[in-house]
């Protein structure tokens, strides 16, 4: 049995639902109970791929704050993709967004040199009131990037199984097209330095 180590990132604004993305992901239940990311929270999430491959995902939820963002090039070492994320009713957030893909690319790359792979998440797609139009949506993915973007309500479990499901499969065809040694290297999370994050770190429950 083959087992992969992949760390995904969870970035994007405070207040777009990251954290209620990742609970929703990890326990299949959704958490009314709203607290904001304080720096980095790590979930784990072990997929029976197939027969003879396993899967641990490691996913780091990143702090939106700004005071913050000086910390992002040590979270972001050795990911293997990433979720952008942001709120459809809140055209801010959505701009954003803009930022947090330059700041992934300027800031960390595969063994192999190319940008980590990203997915545009537009979460709360079960409120009425949409700030972004979809094809709004759709150039900004294309313009800048982005595997794809996908509609997603973390309340309803729209989306959320399958997003992941398309940037593991992403990741996966990356990491086998790498060096062994190399990825093993690059994308292998220090203990000693998921020990320091871990005791900075805030802990968040959705």
């Amino acid at each position: 049995m083959t087992e992969y180590l992949l760390k995904i990132l969870i970035v994007g604004d405070g207040n777009v639902g990251k954290s209620s993305f990742v609970h929703r992901y990890v326990s299949g239940q959704f958490n009314k109970t709203y607290k904001m990311t304080v720096g980095v929270d790590f979930s784990v999430k072990l997929l029976h791929w197939s027969d003879k491959e396993k899967v641990r995902v490691q996913l780091w939820d990143i702090a939106g704050q700004e005071r913050f963002i000086s910390m992002t090039r040590l979270y972001y070492k050795g990911a293997m993709g990433c979720i952008v994320m942001f709120d459809v009713t809140n055209s801010t957030s959505f701009q954003n967004c803009h930022y947090w893909k330059q700041d992934l690319d300027n800031k960390t790359m595969l063994p192999n040199g190319r940008p980590i792979p990203c997915i545009l998440l537009a979460n709360k797609c079960d409120l009425s009131q949409w700030a972004v139009k979809a094809e709004s949506i759709e150039k900004f993915c294309k313009a800048n990037g982005f595997l794809t973007w996908m509609e997603t309500s973390v309340k309803d479990n729209k989306n959320v199984g399958e997003a992941m499901r398309r940037l593991v499969e992403e990741a996966l065809s990356l990491e086998s097209s790498l060096d062994p040694l190399q990825a093993k290297t690059e994308v292998g999370l220090q203990p000693e330095l998921e020990s320091k994050l871990s005791s900075s770190a805030g802990r968040s429950c959705c």
